[in-house]
């Protein structure tokens, strides 16, 4: 996240970031563009990867940590036979061994057998930090530490095509998961080993594939007719949070709430987070459900 002098916009951008460009340079690109005080994005994709990359402004930052914990889906292509040492095409050659292209049906069993939960290793080219430093520097200096493995989920992995020595593939998989070690394990099943060629973020959570992407090259060109006709490519920041159940409180209660403390709200949701609004549909932020029925704020959206 990164705070700065600017103007007091709020809201989603959908953008596609491209290939080639770090998740914080696409931010702080988009940054300028809307001339933003505040903005965070809500996950990197690797330079490599282009696609599905949500970017929050002013007070849409406080429901990023949401989108951080969502399903994501990814357009995948592994290239077999080359094993380099990012996992993807952007490292430097391990290893290089012999393809038999294999069949679909073999593509298909080995994606099952790594379907579900599972416990992967991190690579080492990658942001988690050990004894506050980034695994990819370390890496870069020819240092290899342990790295605990983190359960993540698999739902799906769904094989698009297979051909020569490439395989296409949809993943469904819960956050933290690595793609690359998803696809180095893959290629280790199938025998020839695998890398990452090309790999595209296609949903986030509430933002399935149908939703629309948002490219530099346009914002820049439609910031040339003000920051209102910009602003206009921002979604409200509710969007987020589209699963949960709405609550709209009375005059009397969304006072209190403002205030800070919790409120009873006939036939509210038993559990869980909800989203609040006043009587006229004017979004208040984000509540739970405590244990004894009231609804208690939590982050609230400034006025």
């Amino acid at each position: 996240m990164t705070k700065s002098k600017g103007r007091r916009v709020s809201g989603i951008l959908l953008l596609d970031k491209p290939g080639g460009m770090t998740s914080n340079t696409a931010l702080q690109k988009a940054k300028r563009l809307f001339q933003a005080r505040k903005a965070g994005h809500t996950g990197s994709l690797d330079p490599l990867a282009t696609g599905l990359l949500p970017l929050c402004f002013g007070e849409a930052t406080k429901v990023s940590g949401f989108l951080l914990e969502a399903d994501k889906r990814y357009e995948v292509t592994c290239r077999l036979g080359r094993i380099t040492d990012t996992g993807d095409a952007e490292g430097e050659l391990l290893e290089e061994r012999p393809v038999t292209t294999p069949t679909r049906a073999a593509v298909t069993a080995a994606c099952e057998a790594l379907t579900g939960e599972l416990d992967q290793v991190p690579p080492m080219y990658s942001a988690i930090k050990h004894r506050g430093e980034r695994l990819y520097k370390l890496a870069r200096q020819g240092v290899t530490v342990e790295r605990p493995p983190r359960r993540v989920s698999i739902y799906g992995i769904e094989v698009r095509a297979v051909r020569d020595a490439e395989i296409d593939l949809g993943v469904h998989c819960s956050k933290g998961t690595y793609v690359r070690t998803l696809v180095e394990d893959l290629g280790e099943a199938l025998g020839p080993g695998a890398h990452v060629s090309a790999l595209r973020r296609t949903a986030l959570g509430p933002f399935g594939e149908d939703v629309r992407l948002c490219r530099l090259d346009a914002l820049a060109a439609t910031a040339e007719h003000g920051l209102e006709a910009l602003d206009e490519a921002l979604l409200p920041m509710e969007a987020a949070l589209t699963d949960w159940p709405d609550v709209r409180l009375p005059d009397d209660a969304a006072f209190y709430v403002r205030q800070g403390q919790a409120v009873w709200v006939p036939k509210a949701p038993a559990d869980g987070w909800v989203r609040l609004y006043t009587g006229d549909r004017t979004f208040l932020g984000m509540g739970t459900i405590l244990s004894d029925g009231r609804i208690a704020p939590k982050r609230l959206i400034a006025r």
